[in-house]
């Protein structure tokens, strides 16, 4: 009698065992799965800002022909956020974007008649909008990393995502020129 109580509960024991393996390792997939989604949400809201452009440069070429410059310099980057394909380089290209859209709006200041063109304030509202989504969905992704980064790195799953090759994911970051304190002056 009590060598089938020892071995019930040896047997519990691995069954419980068992479990946790398991619950941790469905954990760290759908850890991986949401960061994966994650980033899908920020290429969606990218390509959306990628479509806006081609329309909002020949708005603005009409009124600004001179600004050429300026006008082939968000197109590259936009070409350049098109064939990003990690999250790195996706980074580093929406970064030179979103440089070269702070550059067109200052020029298209100059402009008072294409400051006041419905099809522009349509377009730069529209951008505006999705740089607002862009911002969440890379918080929201940062966030989502920062879990799944933690369970790769916390004990007891860190020793399971290291034996089924779960690997730690980059977070979406901000170049160093905007995380400078912007100076006010009046």
């Amino acid at each position: 009698m009590n060598s089938l109580i020892i071995w019930i509960i040896i047997i519990v024991i691995v069954i419980i065992v068992i479990l946790a393996i398991i619950r941790m390792y469905n954990n760290l997939v759908n850890l991986r799965n949401r960061v994966k989604n994650s980033y899908a949400q920020i290429d969606v809201q990218l390509k959306r800002r990628n479509d806006l452009i081609p329309n909002l440069v020949e708005t603005v070429k009409g009124y600004a022909a001179h600004e050429k410059g300026v006008l082939e310099e968000v197109t590259k980057a936009r070409t350049g956020v098109m064939n990003a394909t990690t999250v790195e380089e996706t980074s580093a290209a929406d970064n030179q974007l979103t440089g070269a859209l702070k550059t067109l709006f200052a020029v298209a200041e100059n402009y008072p008649d294409l400051k006041a063109n419905s099809n522009f304030q349509q377009l730069q509202t529209e951008l505006s909008e999705t740089e607002d989504k862009i911002s969440y969905a890379r918080q929201f992704y940062n966030d989502v990393v920062l879990k799944y980064n933690n369970a790769c790195q916390m004990f007891p799953s860190s020793i399971f995502a290291r034996l089924f090759g779960f690997k730690e994911e980059t977070f979406f970051q901000a170049p160093e020129s905007e995380r400078a304190v912007p100076e006010v002056k009046f």
